[in-house]
């Protein structure tokens, strides 16, 4: 196989090679969405369990503070409903003294019921709300595992015929070459082989030796560009780029011409 052939599979190489690694990332970088997605859902439940954890205790702890206010109620009404039955002073001053405590404790309870319940139920609507939050974060993650399900199976089937066009050009190509190649262009940004214009590598840019440039116009091997490593070859200049440049030196030899028609003579008149 000549040199020519090989640098025209190794461009039609380089087409396919680039559209495959860009699927291949796709391939990668789609699920990553839906990773995403899945984790914040993950970091809502466990929120969500661990706030119905506290929700329970503070249900049971309302129920103890409820039962114990209606056991100091009770306690209350008892005394009270001894009052009856005391004969001396000494019985009812204790008896009196009973009743107020037992209602302080009462209302003190009640006062701390009725604050707990107000905890609870500002708990309670909290859990609503981030019960509905996980259940739309449900249905975005399966729209997201239908959307990347379709856009994976569309990737694999690009993949699949991008891998036998592939096949079909690297028949007759140097192994050792391919495998450089394909690092190439994956680190190259899809440009793994490129001409030199005017002495200059098209890829990174740099000025090549005169000496460099030659050998590749031989094209007697690969040659790698010292600078960026891409493979080289020489594009001969097109006929009309050679007319462009015969067309601006003729010009430039005219204006030369027409300067020196214009140089004024100088006079032969002898001042007086």
């Amino acid at each position: 196989m000549v040199m020519q052939e090989v640098f025209e599979k190794l461009q039609s190489l380089q087409e396919v090679l680039s559209k495959k690694f860009e699927v291949q990332n796709d391939i990668a970088e789609i699920p990553k969405v839906l990773a995403t997605k899945t984790e914040l859902l993950n970091r809502m439940k466990k929120s969500f369990v661990d706030k119905s954890q506290e929700h329970r205790a503070k249900t049971q702890f309302v129920e103890e503070l409820r039962k114990k206010s209606i056991d100091a109620e009770a306690a209350r009404e008892k005394f009270e409903s001894q009052m009856d039955q005391i004969q001396t002073q000494r019985e009812y001053e204790a008896l009196d003294k009973e009743i107020k405590d037992s209602g302080e404790r009462e209302q003190d309870l009640r006062r701390d019921l009725q604050k707990e319940e107000q905890l609870l139920a500002e708990m309670k609507v909290g859990l609503e709300k981030e019960e509905a939050m996980i259940h739309k974060q449900e249905e975005e993650v399966q729209k997201e595992q239908a959307k990347i399900k379709e856009a994976l199976h569309d990737r694999e089937k690009q993949l699949k015929a991008l891998e036998k066009k592939e096949k079909a050009i690297t028949p007759g190509l140097d192994e050792e070459i391919l495998f450089k190649f394909e690092r190439i262009i994956r680190s190259k940004l899809g440009l793994g082989i490129v001409p030199i214009d005017h002495g200059v590598c098209n890829g990174c840019h740099m000025i090549l030796t005169v000496q460099f440039v030659n050998e590749v116009r031989q094209g007697e091997g690969i040659m790698f560009c010292p600078y960026c490593s891409r493979i080289l070859f020489y594009q001969e200049e097109s006929e009309g780029e050679l007319e462009m440049e015969e067309g601006a030196e003729e010009v430039a030899e005219e204006a030369d011409e027409a300067e020196d028609e214009e140089e004024p003579e100088e006079s032969d008149e002898v001042e007086e």
